[in-house]
């Protein structure tokens, strides 16, 4: 396999070697015509093959001798060095086949020769053109591209030399000179016209060597700069979604400059270069230049190509890539590359799917007609258009030993070509020939009216003008032509080119149908300037879709790209967003977040619209916190109401009654004020939820303690000296409550002036929720408050526990100690479980542990009291409790 790719490169190579490094044609000897009517047919056949005969057709049916040329004449004629032969490798066994190489007649490129002839007559049939003066032209095959084809076309252009073969013997009357499309032929004429100021056209694709005026003073490039092709490029790869492919260029001044651009434009629009080649036909290692690019292009996971060169530069490489390398790939080029030569050992188009940038022109009417009525007997001195009628329509006779022009059918006609082989609309090239003539003669038109108005009465008579007098009026040429395209000379201010894509349709194979699929117009508003019909390229073989040729697979919605390290932007991993962000396109890099009021959903690719969360009395857990609150607050109401009705008992006034009325009116408030948790919070439940908090607790907690004092002064009044007493019948303990009161006040002023509780929003705790809950303000005051309630409680469950023993009737000590245990226990549990919670948990929470604190004090309180009052009456006198300690002294 090796062997046979290294061969295939050889032959390539060696194809494209004499095509672009100028092989030289045999010189062959001049043949005489046999008669009037017939011709040798080793002579037709050596015609047939493109070598030198000197001969051509003259008329339906006989020959005469001719340069190897096409010919028109006229007063000023025009010199064209067109590309109309090309070497191809002969596989057959025939008497040719001692050659390696044999000329190939490239019938599109005739189309030009057709497109100077057609420019020409009607200018020639314009009455306001050139006056009395007509244009003629000569056109010579440029075969090899190589100097010594020049030496005779260059010596009857210059001077007056006899030449084997050629009748020089005249005037020079040519006046400018057409070259192209190779820049190679463009640059060596170039050279030598430009010492003699002669003006040269070149019809070719605009070339940044040939703009040096200091070199080429005399040339002129008819083809508009390539300015936008990189914008026109770019715009293919954003329709199709490609940020992933490949640059190959000629490895010289064009192939700089596109690369230039075309990296700039596609940074512009986050494009990345997987790879970037240039190629020189100039490197002796050019063979191991192409096995290198093979690695880099098959190899490389960039399914796209852009390739901008011209045939001379790039053809090996072409043919290799369209013969050995290039699967599945799409290529970009910015002109058609011509393999007529080689359709019998390729096959075009199977391997990869070309997409053809081309210059935009509109059609020229009357052309495709002209076309039609073409004629060898139409154009005698035309050895080319003869060389092509035979190729094409097989005149000759197999009866007959010699090829006749009887043979050939009378109506033939061009159009009869296959479209492939002969294009009947006017191309590219043909179109900036037609307008290179025009230029020309708008200049001579120019010249002329100059001219006269110069010329003295005396000397009126119109001299045939100098091609040097010509490139003083080219330089500033500009108008219009027939079909109202501004042609302008300078390149600084020609307009930028609209470019026509085209794609080669190959099925059935062979068909090399070239089709427009698509325009880029940079005139067009931003956005439409490409237009494209996807429906009509032909991909590659095997492919049912649009190719991709991307380095990663876009990143969806709610994915974000993660660049990968050391490596083009376009090479990137897809993470998902954070929470609550969002991604709702794809190759998103920075996800968004959501607003407060907003959430992202569980696909991370859209907001939605936060619903407001609080503990509203409606839920099942705020219509159970608000049931337990009024049935406890009502409960407590009841035993007050027991309490006023046998307040003159024993165990009422021993327990001391305004403490205990105290006690069960600030337990029923602690009860009710619970609700103000429940429901949407607003400013004033906010603050009224912390000060009633505070102030009922505080006045429940300190009663609880001077009702633990007064038990504790009741012993202590008992004993000896009566400081104890006085302090018991002076109400001293009563002045607790208002004291620690006052003092819990003042925390709260503090508080509310400072930093008060206000309404805030929580966004972040519950998914597709936003909490609105009232926010402390001031964390500090509201721990102090805490704080003071706590030590209130944790006094009071002292002083209780250390009177719990104390030998008195109607002793309560013990309650109050296991009350104030439970009311500890219960905010101590608090504080871990509430900073834990969020929303409703933590609301429900604190609401909880207030009704969890009362209950605690009014079941350890008042319980007991309640069930001596109700179901134990006998006991709820002294006579009661003093017979019941009798009966347990006895017993002891």
């Amino acid at each position: 396999m090796a062997a046979a790719v290294v061969a295939s490169i050889a032959a390539i190579v060696a194809v494209a070697a004499s095509v672009v490094g100028g092989t030289t044609a045999q010189q062959l000897p001049r043949r005489e015509t046999m008669g009037k009517h017939r011709i040798n047919c080793e002579l037709m056949a050596d015609l047939v093959e493109g070598k030198e005969t000197g001969l051509s057709l003259a008329g339906t049916s006989c020959f005469s001798t001719m340069k190897h040329r096409a010919h028109m004449d006229g007063d000023v004629m025009i010199t064209g060095f067109f590309p109309l032969n090309t070497l191809g490798i002969d596989h057959s066994n025939s008497h040719a086949s001692r050659h390696n190489f044999h000329l190939q007649f490239i019938f599109k490129n005739y189309q030009s020769v057709l497109a100077l002839a057609f420019a020409i007559e009607e200018i020639n049939k314009n009455p306001d053109l050139l006056h009395n003066m007509t244009l003629g032209f000569d056109i010579y095959d440029v075969e090899f591209r190589t100097w010594t084809m020049f030496k005779n076309p260059f010596t009857c252009l210059f001077g007056k030399y006899q030449i084997p073969n050629y009748s020089c013997m005249r005037e020079s009357r040519s006046i400018a000179v057409l070259t192209g499309p190779s820049g190679i032929t463009s640059d060596q004429i170039g050279t030598l016209l430009g010492l003699y100021r002669f003006p040269q056209l070149t019809f070719g694709p605009f070339d940044h060597a040939l703009s040096d005026h200091n070199k080429f003073p005399a040339l002129y490039q008819m083809a508009p700069k390539d300015s936008s092709i990189a914008t026109a490029m770019v715009s293919l790869l954003l329709h199709f979604s490609w940020n992933w492919v490949g640059l190959l260029t000629s490895q010289d001044e064009n192939g700089a400059w596109i690369l230039a651009e075309l990296k700039e434009e596609m940074a512009k629009n986050r494009v990345c270069v997987a790879y970037e080649l240039m190629i020189s036909t100039q490197d002796t290692s050019y063979i191991f230049k192409l096995m290198a690019v093979y690695n880099e292009i098959n190899l490389s996971s960039a399914s796209v190509l852009i390739i901008y060169g011209d045939n001379d530069s790039l053809i090996a490489l072409m043919i290799f890539i369209e013969q050995i390398f290039i699967h599945g790939k799409v290529c970009i080029v910015n002109c058609q590359w011509d393999f007529t030569m080689k359709r019998k050992y390729f096959m075009l188009g199977s391997l990869h799917v070309p997409l053809i940038f081309t210059h935009h022109h509109v059609e020229v009417s009357g052309f495709t007609d002209f076309v039609k009525t073409v004629k060898p007997s139409k154009y005698p001195e035309d050895i080319f258009l003869a060389r092509l009628w035979f190729l094409s329509f097989n005149c000759s006779d197999s009866e007959s030993d010699c090829i006749t022009w009887d043979n050939c059918a009378h109506d033939a006609s061009l159009d009869w070509l296959p479209v492939h082989v002969f294009e009947m609309t006017m191309s590219g090239d043909s179109y900036i020939i037609y307008n290179a003539v025009y230029a020309v003669a708008q200049a001579l038109h120019e010249m002329f009216l100059h001219q006269r108005e110069v010329q003295t009465r005396g000397n009126r008579k119109q001299r045939v003008p100098s091609p040097e007098q010509l490139h003083t009026f080219l330089k500033s040429i500009q108008f219009y032509n027939r079909t109202r395209d501004q042609v302008i000379w300078d390149e600084k201010r020609q307009l930028e080119p609209e470019y026509d894509i085209l794609n080669i349709w190959n099925f059935p194979e062979g068909l090399q149908l070239e089709v427009k699929v698509g325009k880029f117009s940079p005139y067009a508003p931003h956005g439409n300037q490409m237009s494209l019909s996807e429906d009509m390229v032909e991909w590659g073989i095997g492919t049912t879709g649009t190719p991709h040729s991307v380095c990663s697979e876009s990143c969806g919605p709610g994915f974000r790209k993660s660049p990968q390290e050391e490596k083009a932007a376009c090479c990137f991993d897809c993470a998902p967003c954070s929470e609550n962000e969002i991604a709702n396109g794809t190759d998103i890099e920075q996800c968004v977040k959501c607003p407060d009021h907003q959430y992202a959903n569980t696909q991370k690719n859209q907001c939605f619209l936060r619903a407001a969360s609080f503990l509203a009395f409606e839920d099942p857990l705020g219509i159970a916190l608000a049931c337990m609150a009024l049935c406890f607050s009502m409960l407590t109401a009841a035993v007050l109401g027991v309490f006023v009705k046998y307040q003159d008992t024993a165990i009422v006034k021993a327990n001391n009654r305004a403490l205990s009325y105290i006690l069960l009116i600030s337990l029923i408030f602690c009860f009710l004020c619970s609700l103000l948790f429940l429901g949407r919070p607003n400013a004033v439940t906010c603050i009224l939820q912390q000060v009633t908090f505070g102030v009922v607790f505080t006045v429940a907690v300190s009663t609880v303690l001077a009702k633990t004092v007064t038990v504790v002064l009741a012993f202590k009044a008992t004993s000896p000296g009566r400081r104890m007493r006085w302090l018991l019948v002076s109400g001293a303990p009563n002045f607790i409550i208002p004291i620690c009161t006052l003092i819990q006040m003042t925390l709260f002023g503090i508080w509310l002036g400072t930093s008060p509780p206000f309404v805030d929003t929580d966004s972040h705790s519950e998914h597709g929720h936003i909490i609105i809950l009232c926010n402390k303000g001031s964390l500090t005051a509201f721990y102090s408050v805490l704080g003071y309630l706590g030590s209130l409680a944790l006094a009071s469950f002292t002083v209780a526990f250390l009177a719990r023993n104390l030998p008195d009737t109607f002793n309560e000590a013990k309650f109050l100690t296991f009350s104030m245990l439970v009311f500890c226990s219960v905010w101590l549990t608090f504080l871990p479980v509430y900073h834990s919670a969020k929303g409703k948990v933590m609301v429900a929470v604190e609401v909880f542990s207030i009704l969890a604190s009362s209950a605690g004090l009014l079941g350890c309180i008042f319980a007991p009291k309640c069930y001596t009052i109700l179901l134990v009456p006998n006991r709820n006198s002294l006579y009661g409790f003093r017979v019941k300690d009798s009966r347990r002294n006895k017993h002891s």
